[in-house]
């Protein structure tokens, strides 16, 4: 399993930035949803790095959602 990071930046005029990293597909979505939402839920901007247009196998589907529950 690669290593999954959600990086979150507050930057000095209080815009937050959220990164996330090893996460293939659009599960990104799905982790920072929440953390979006605690946050007011006005998303600015989004772009999605190279990792989400990835497919992920369903091995690795499988296993976020044996974990998620």
């Amino acid at each position: 399993m690669d290593l999954q990071e959600i990086e979150v930046v507050i930057e000095k005029d209080g815009r937050v930035r959220i990164q996330v990293r090893g996460v293939k597909g659009e599960a990104c979505l799905d982790l920072t949803r929440d953390l979006e939402a605690a946050l007011g839920g006005q998303v600015e901007s989004r772009e999605m790095t190279p990792e989400a247009y990835e497919t992920v196998t369903e091995q690795a589907q499988n296993w976020q959602w044996t974990r998620q529950r």
